[in-house]
């Protein structure tokens, strides 16, 4: 379960810090092909749950950062797209500067995207990749259990 939320407000500075480690985050080509929607507004954050299939912590933070890709068609070397890999790595900068400041933070990756698009005013052809909730937790969650390393790592061929 994903707690980043009690109802307070999150200060400037740490929202700006958050969100000044997503734009400066790698991205391919650095071609930074995102846009950041932070969205502090009750009402909106309410209906972001819903689209969220009732995501709490996403009515109940003060903030959600709505990561978008504006260059969703653009692939990699590897044939890859590029956005899915950007974003995760903007998000990722974004949630780990949210909890160097003290705060909480929920990856949302479960959503109706053309409800987001239409809550927020988001046009097509820009993709919805990630939500995140940002603020204060009012509990500290117990760490969620891993694989061990010799079930997820091998060295110089797949064994």
């Amino acid at each position: 379960m994903c707690d980043a939320a009690i109802p307070s407000l999150l200060e400037a500075e740490k929202l700006e810090r958050i969100v000044a480690a997503g734009r400066l985050a790698p991205s391919s080509g650095n071609r930074q092909g995102w846009k950041f929607v932070v969205v502090k507004d009750q009402a909106l954050r309410t209906q972001l749950a819903v689209a969220a299939h009732v995501q709490k912590s996403l009515a109940e933070a003060p903030v959600v950062i709505v990561a978008c890709a504006v260059e969703a068609n653009h692939t990699m070397g590897c044939g890859q797209f590029s956005y899915p890999v950007d974003l995760a790595i903007a998000v990722d900068h974004m949630s780990l500067t949210a909890v160097e400041e003290g705060l909480g933070n929920c990856w949302i990756g479960s959503f109706d995207e053309q409800a987001v698009k239409e809550i927020l005013g988001i046009p097509e052809p820009i993709r919805v990749a990630v939500l995140l909730s940002v603020g204060y937790p009012d509990v500290a969650p117990d760490a969620s259990p891993r694989k061990r390393k010799e079930d997820i790592v091998v060295f110089d061929r797949w064994q």
